[in-house]
């Protein structure tokens, strides 16, 4: 795996994994966040030079949206959310390929007890929030249900694996031909005494990492902090070091840093698991998730 801040010919069974947004919970801008970035959860995934895949709707997806304009694409934009809670969701409305006439946008995810996924989306835009309805938006919108069984699109397989957050949440496999996979786990709480109803299982999240060339994983908090925090549906710098060298993935991005941690508090973070790498003597190599950040997977 490499790390590339420039555009390169990627081979056609190669992932291109980009970063948009790696902040949890609400954006956090400032000159002490301004290294690794202060918007919301949006990564992008692509093969060769096929349209990516988008995963969540956070703050940093307006900037993926601006590097979209022009004329709009042939197939479809597909996205597919985690989960509905505001920091995964509440960049969609500034995204401005849903604005342009022409453009497919499928949205991919699950709804909640108390409403379907459109419905949420729906009052994203809502008047009393939205200058713009969302029925006048410009983009045919479809909505579809998690992909819960592996779904091929543009030369990758995507699967959803339910995981442990309040409400529900999804992590995503991505698998492309030839190549190690991409795992993107944004909000999982991994020592959860509860469960929640069909989440995986710590095993089966862990077979669905296997091998990964990257694991994108959800790193809030240090281990001091956990106590106050059990139940808020997120896993510690520790615990996602533990899934990754028990999976045995090549490579760990700590993701959803806590809004309030500096990038010179994000540094230590980094520090720590690599000197327990070390210590253990295992080949993963810890960085942390930045916006801008691109790392090529695969051949």
């Amino acid at each position: 795996m490499k790390e590339e801040q420039r555009g390169a010919r990627v081979a056609r069974s190669a992932m291109r994994v980009r970063f948009w947004g790696a902040r949890g919970s609400i954006p956090s801008p400032g000159i002490d966040t301004a290294r690794y970035g202060g918007n919301t959860p949006c990564v992008s995934v692509s093969a060769g030079n096929a349209v990516p895949l988008i995963f969540d709707a956070g703050t940093g997806i307006r900037a993926l949206g601006i590097s979209l304009d022009g004329d709009p694409p042939d197939e479809p934009l597909d996205l597919f959310l985690s989960h509905t809670h505001w920091d995964h969701i509440q960049g969609l409305p500034f995204f401005s390929p849903m604005f342009r006439r022409g453009t497919h946008l499928r949205i991919w995810g699950a709804g909640h007890s108390t409403r379907t996924l459109e419905q949420t989306i729906r009052g994203l835009l809502a008047p009393d929030v939205f200058p713009v309805p969302f029925d006048e938006v410009g983009a045919r919108i479809e909505f579809r249900d998690p992909p819960l069984k592996a779904v091929e699109l543009r030369g990758m397989q995507i699967l959803a694996i339910p995981v442990r957050h309040p409400g529900g949440a999804l992590g995503y496999r991505i698998d492309a031909a030839g190549g190690a996979p991409v795992v993107y786990v944004p909000d999982n709480e991994l020592r959860a005494e509860e469960p929640g109803a069909g989440a995986a299982s710590r095993e089966v999240l862990r077979e669905a990492c296997r091998g990964a060339a990257l694991l994108i994983h959800d790193s809030t908090y240090t281990e001091e902090e956990s106590a106050d925090f059990m139940g808020w549906g997120h896993s510690t710098t520790d615990d996602a070091l533990q899934l990754a060298l028990d999976a045995g993935v090549e490579a760990l991005a700590l993701f959803h840093h806590a809004p309030g941690r500096s990038d010179i508090a994000i540094d230590a973070m980094v520090d720590r698991c690599v000197e327990r790498v070390s210590r253990e003597g295992a080949s993963l190599r810890v960085l942390a998730a930045a916006e801008g950040l691109e790392i090529v997977v695969g051949r």
